[in-house]
């Protein structure tokens, strides 16, 4: 009997690695090692950037960029090609215009409180799936500026989320996603604060 590698030692397929910089990156644990160290790098940036509009196409794409950009060749680049999940490839651009407008009228008109409001931006972002890789990391930290920077929240915890979920955490996000599938963000924004 063969032993399997573990999830960190899995090797990358040849799908996994197109488009990535960094070519001494053979498996799944170097890979999220340098995508977290770039991410750190965009949250060093996000300190001393001035943030006009963060509820625009140009920032949520420059946010990828700066997330992923030393990593991936398309960072901050739309998908150019359907996946299971996420809104047709040629709808992102509307799609994604159409979140961020929406999300400034619940905000002008108080439409919701501000957690829901959060929420709301979050499983929406996450349902439209622009990018190739990096979705939920990107959403999530796009959501915390959107909470911080202009609902004047303070930043969601994510049940104690970092990098990558794994396990229950994963499976209890991914089931908040879905009950918000179905309209009911309550278990999202309980999942969001949690911790």
């Amino acid at each position: 009997m063969s032993a399997t590698p573990t999830d960190g030692a899995t090797p990358l397929d040849p799908d996994e690695s197109e488009g990535l910089i960094p070519t001494h990156v053979t498996t799944r644990e170097q890979l999220n090692r340098l995508e977290q160290e770039n991410i750190i790098e965009a949250m060093w940036w996000l300190e001393t950037a001035r943030l006009k509009d963060i509820l625009d196409e140009v920032f949520v794409r420059t946010l990828h960029r700066r997330m992923f950009g030393r990593v991936w060749k398309w960072a901050g680049q739309f998908r150019t090609s359907d996946k299971n999940i996420g809104v047709a490839k040629e709808h992102i651009g509307v799609e994604l215009r159409k979140l961020c407008a929406d999300t400034k009228a619940q905000i002008e008109h108080a439409a919701y409180p501000p957690d829901e409001i959060a929420c709301r931006f979050h499983h929406r972002l996450v349902w439209i799936h622009p990018f190739p890789n990096g979705n939920g990391r990107h959403a999530r930290l796009l959501t915390d500026l959107l909470l911080e920077k202009v609902l004047r929240r303070p930043r969601f915890s994510w049940d104690g989320m970092s990098e990558i979920p794994e396990g229950d955490v994963r499976a209890d996000y991914l089931a908040a996603l879905r009950a918000a599938d179905k309209g009911d963000y309550s278990k999202l924004a309980e999942f969001a604060r949690k911790h």
